[in-house]
């Protein structure tokens, strides 16, 4: 069916990749966006943009009415789910449809079959696709859960029958861990897919996540493009994808494709999609589910096989056949994505929000690299939406090439003013495991409970300290009295407070700090760009000066220097009586009531932002005086969520 013009029901980088595709075919493109995205760059890049309500995704992006009612306004004739939000509901699908709309995905039926991860499991054992054992039943009483959990044995998984992207899903080591995780996943199910319906299967431990690209046409022909190994993961969220895998060779790619392109061709998949297998030490594959939709990943398989994916997409949506047979299928060099999210390794990956202070990617400084984002600097991170802003794409002629750029191409693109885990994923590509290739699916977590140096703050050696010291005596404005000879600076970056004796030598500057003098020199700024010479070797440093702070580029990392205030904050510390949101977000469970009695270290609430439940536990014990939020309510960051009367004496028991 013919179309010519496309409303993409998506945000971010995936919405800008899909206008870039779409615009090179010649289609006119439509934009939909949310009140918190009204300056968001995809909006800026379509040819028409419609507001669709307001920041929650509930009210703009999950709003199917309005969705279509964009589509009707702007004349647009098919619709791009992108990935993500409705692209795996089959009733979005439908009601495209039903609009007269072309969608430029699968069928509803396709979508209905491997959306229901039991149902799909069932098709792909009667395809003859090799699948872990699970239980796939019907009955969801924890009662039934946990007897058949005891018979799969652990570790197992948890997981909810819809959805994807890590919702709804638990690992469970051992049994007494069951309850809270059947509850948990059950809880993020409801609220991400309208289903809490759970299966169970067990865990491949030691395993490595590979996944199988396959496209299909409306002529009957399906084809796979290759692999892409997405081991690298913490919590069950993907942080870096790779194609080929390290681990896969010829053989083994040709048994892996013909499953997916089996298990495509059991529910007549039209469009590009996604078999995820998950492997184990001794290299069978095992079939997890099946993404109806384009993956995020999907960079690395454009680069080793050269082809457009979301141009294949909507070609096929519009009829035409696959325009490459399986056997002109190649992979080409290797290619490695790392996806760059707002949130804190060094704090369980807890979601960040903010401005966007400085964000200026340049792909051309790095011949093939690729930087797909949907974020622009002044913008605002927020928190109703997916915690990843950027994924950085980097193509070499063999895996070693590829590492190496695509860790120079995360070092000179730093995203400054909001916290991100830009050095983690620098740091993660130089672990030995990884450049060895013997990453599997818990390595990560596993490093998490171990206190890892990868997940500890970047430790600042003496030239970081110096840059900063350099830029802050350097600048005109600074103030400082230079005619006097020579003046004190302290600054202060993670808790370290470093002075320096800093004095005029009329060509620069000298630094005395720790009984060394060192010889420094401003050669050139342009926004944050700046030259330093120290110690007669010049460098090129990106950073940008905040009201009292500089933040400063070191190895991927942002650094956050200020000057100490002559009159520090003496305002007490955190007051334990009070529990507030961490972010903004909503909230997911409420654990206590006015009245009850807490101990130290009890969750108390638990607050759903960026696709991440954080609950939020007692400081000292207490009792409950005030919940002044509901279960569901939208919260501010800050936000007061539980009142406590503290009682450091309590016995829990026996409140006094």
């Amino acid at each position: 069916m013919s179309f010519h013009k496309v409303l993409i029901a998506n945000r971010g980088e995936i919405a800008c990749r899909i206008i870039r595709s779409a615009r090179a075919l010649g289609y006119r493109t439509v934009a939909v966006f949310s009140q918190a995205d009204a300056q968001a760059p995809h909006v800026q890049q379509a040819d028409e943009a419609v507001c669709i309500g307001p920041a929650p995704a509930a009210e703009s992006y999950l709003n199917t009415p309005a969705l279509l009612a964009a589509a009707q306004a702007t004349g647009a004739d098919a619709v791009h789910p992108g990935y993500g939000f409705l692209s795996e509901r089959a009733d979005f699908a439908q009601a495209c449809l039903d609009a007269g709309l072309v969608f430029i995905g699968p069928s509803p039926a396709a979508i209905t079959a491997m959306g229901d991860k039991a149902q799909a499991k069932r098709r792909m054992i009667a395809a003859g696709v090799p699948c872990a054992p699970g239980y796939l039943d019907g009955a969801q009483d924890d009662a039934t859960l946990a007897q058949q959990a005891l018979l799969l044995g652990f570790p197992l998984l948890v997981k909810a029958v819809a959805g994807g992207g890590g919702r709804g899903m638990r690992l469970v080591h051992q049994a007494d861990e069951l309850p809270a995780a059947l509850a948990g996943a059950r809880r993020e199910a409801l609220n991400a897919f309208g289903d809490g319906t759970l299966m169970l299967e067990r865990l491949i431990t030691q395993g490595r996540h590979i996944e199988i690209q396959i496209l299909a046409d409306q002529h009957g022909h399906t084809i796979h493009l290759g692999e892409r190994d997405c081991t690298a993961q913490r919590r069950r969220q993907k942080v870096i994808e790779e194609s080929p895998s390290p681990i896969v060779d010829a053989a083994m790619r040709a048994s892996m494709g013909a499953d997916a392109v089996a298990a495509a061709s059991a529910v007549a998949y039209v469009g590009a999609g996604t078999v995820e297998f998950i492997v184990d030490a001794q290299g069978q594959h095992y079939f997890l589910e099946m993404n109806t939709r384009l993956q995020v990943e999907h960079p690395v398989t454009e680069c080793v096989t050269g082809l457009d994916l979301v141009a294949l997409q909507l070609r096929v949506a519009a009829g035409e056949p696959l325009p490459i047979t399986q056997e002109q299928v190649t992979l080409q060099g290797h290619a490695i994505e790392a996806r760059l999210y707002a949130e804190d390794p060094c704090d369980g990956f807890k979601p960040q929000t903010g401005r966007i202070l400085h964000w200026q990617p340049d792909a051309a400084l790095h011949p093939g690299v690729r930087i797909d984002h949907g974020i622009t600097e002044g913008g605002q991170v927020t928190p109703w939406y997916d915690a990843m802003v950027a994924k950085v794409i980097a193509h070499g002629h063999n895996r070693a090439d590829a590492i190496r750029r695509l860790r120079a191409a995360l070092a000179d693109s730093p995203l400054m003013g909001v916290v991100n885990n830009g050095h983690f994923l620098h740091g993660l590509l130089a672990e030995p495991a990884f450049a060895a290739g013997q990453m599997h699916t818990t390595l990560i977590d596993d490093w998490a409970s171990q206190g890892h140096a990868l997940l500890k703050r970047p430790v600042l050696d003496d030239t970081a300290w110096l840059l900063a010291a350099a830029i802050v005596a350097g600048q005109p404005d600074a103030g400082h009295p230079a005619s006097l000879g020579g003046w004190s600076l302290s600054l202060q970056c993670q808790g370290e407070v470093r002075r320096f004796q800093v004095s005029s030598t009329g060509a620069g500057l000298t630094l005395a700090h720790g009984g060394a003098a060192h010889q420094a020199r401003v050669l050139a700024h342009h926004h944050a760009d700046w030259r330093i010479e120290l110690n007669g070797v010049q460098r090129r440093v990106t950073a940008r000066q905040e009201d009292r702070r500089l933040h400063l580029a070191w190895l991927a990392a942002t650094l956050v220097f200020e000057e100490p205030s002559a009159w520090p904050d003496q305002q007490a510390a955190a007051d334990a009586s009070r529990v507030l949101s961490p972010v903004a977000g909503v909230v997911a469970q409420l654990a206590v009531a006015v009245g009850d009695v807490v101990a130290a270290g009890q969750p108390l609430v638990c607050i759903e932002a960026m696709k991440m439940e954080m609950w939020q536990h007692a400081s000292a014990p207490g009792i409950v005086r005030d919940v002044p939020v509901l279960t569901r309510q939208s919260v501010a960051q800050g936000a007061l969520l539980v009142q406590l009367e503290l009682t450091p004496d309590a016995n829990p028991e026996s409140p006094t």
